[in-house]
């Protein structure tokens, strides 16, 4: 339904993020969008290296246009 907030859900490298998760997202992985805007899902505090990030959509209603990695 438009105007509902979506549920969501992000796993770096298969697990939950823990304490690198971004300030939108728990330390379990779980989140939700309410408005349009950019949401921070990870925050990586080891050095950078190839990770692995998913993220599952647990409710429809949802469009995704714009990741950015930096």
């Amino acid at each position: 339904m438009p105007g509902q907030p979506v549920r969501f859900r992000v796993k770096l490298d298969g697990a939950a993020p823990g304490a690198e998760h971004g300030v939108d997202v728990d330390s379990e992985g779980v989140g939700q969008v309410e408005q349009p805007r950019l949401y921070q899902l990870i925050r990586q505090t080891r050095a950078v290296g190839d990770r692995t990030f998913e993220i599952e959509f647990l409710d429809p209603g949802v469009r995704a246009y714009v990741f950015t990695f930096g």
